[in-house]
């Protein structure tokens, strides 16, 4: 979960890395080469899903044992953070390090768009839009859930693919599909405004 003290330890990572220069500002360059990737890296879980779950498609592909829940949740949660890169990049923000590069970009999102209430307001304009009576806490909640999710992917990535002896099962797959495609959905909308 995102709570306040992880929250407040991002805040404190991002201006570190913000006075260090690996977070900084510059003319938006690569934010076409992180939506295409962020787009394959959808495609690619979804397909690996499909495979996975459908025993026909397996014979007819001739994959009978193939398990590919664990790479679903790897590609989902790439797709996620491409697109994490592809609004920071958006605004101009560019995330340049040797550290953990996934750490950092959380962090810069924490800070720029979490933090700010830039993610709030665009909620609230949404579900304006959409003609729903939405008060400010239900932006906000939306908003932490939204976060939460990029959270939750980046800590099982890293669980999935570093722990050995843990089994990806498929309902955790393809909770991480669903989440990727709402991340998606959510922040292109942001990326176009």
């Amino acid at each position: 979960m995102l709570d306040e003290k992880k929250i407040s330890e991002s805040r404190r990572r991002a201006e570190k890395h913000i006075k260090e220069g690996i977070i900084f500002k510059d003319k938006p360059r690569f934010v076409e080469f992180f939506l295409v990737n962020s787009r394959n890296s959808l495609d690619s879980a979804k397909l690996l899903f499909d495979v996975s779950a459908d025993e026909k498609l397996k014979k007819d592909l001739g994959f009978l044992k193939f398990d590919g829940f664990l790479w679903v949740i790897n590609a989902s949660y790439y797709s996620m953070f491409y697109l994490a890169r592809a609004l920071l990049e958006s605004k101009g923000i560019n995330v340049k390090t040797d550290l953990s590069i996934h750490s950092v970009v959380f962090d810069a999102l924490v800070y720029y768009f979490y933090l700010t209430g830039r993610i709030e307001r665009k909620f609230i304009e949404e579900f304006n839009e959409a003609g729903l009576e939405a008060s400010e806490v239900l932006g906000k909640e939306k908003a932490k859930a939204l976060m939460d999710s990029y959270s939750n992917e980046k800590e099982k990535r890293g669980r999935f693919t570093y722990e050995m002896g843990e089994v990806a099962m498929k309902n955790k797959a393809q909770t991480s599909l669903e989440r990727a495609k709402m991340f998606r959905e959510e922040i292109r909308k942001m990326i176009e405004i």
